[in-house]
């Protein structure tokens, strides 16, 4: 089986899409904070602190899609060629039975 290395120019493909995720991920991370924290004042203003805490509703939810988005970002790891190998010989194996 061959292997081939990557070019610079893949290694430099991939090293901008990760910037990318990163900077768009520390972007989502402003807004996440910038509305919550909006909520929450609001929340605040209106109720004088007294009522039920609503805002806890949309910074959990939310906060669930940063935490999966931080995954994506930071936790998960590349796609390795013995995995796109054991992949393909499943597919070749179920569409040959």
């Amino acid at each position: 089986m061959e292997t081939s290395a990557k070019t610079d120019q893949e290694i430099r493909d991939q090293a901008i899409g990760r910037l990318k995720k990163r900077r768009d991920f520390r972007g989502h991370v402003f807004i996440y904070v910038a509305v919550n924290a909006m909520l929450v004042a609001i929340w605040a203003i209106t109720s004088g602190g007294d009522d039920f805490f609503w805002p806890i509703f949309p910074i959990l939810g939310w906060g669930i899609g940063v935490a999966a988005n931080a995954y994506d970002v930071y936790g998960r790891k590349p796609i390795s060629e013995d995995e796109i190998r054991r992949e393909a010989d499943r597919l070749r194996g179920s569409a040959d039975g």
